[in-house]
């Protein structure tokens, strides 16, 4: 299981996330901050878990690519 979780209201939209993981992130016409796919929200923190294990790779590049380090990629 990989567990992905964004820090979304400290993001600066520079979309290397959207770049590396389009399957996962995707930027938002309406504030131009990166939107993880397929999450619930608590307390600002925005996580998705998924099943499929080859989402890791692409999500641990934009994990280590983010500029503000609001991204964490996880398995568990």
């Amino acid at each position: 299981m990989v567990v992905v979780t964004l820090q979304r209201s400290k993001c600066i939209g520079c979309n290397y996330c959207v770049e590396l993981a389009p399957e996962q992130f995707q930027m938002s016409k309406k504030d131009g901050k990166t939107v993880l796919l397929h999450a619930t929200e608590k307390k600002g923190f925005f996580t998705t878990k998924s099943a499929d294990n080859t989402i890791l790779d692409a999500c641990e590049q934009a994990t280590k690519a983010c500029p503000v380090k609001i991204i964490t990629t996880k398995m568990v």
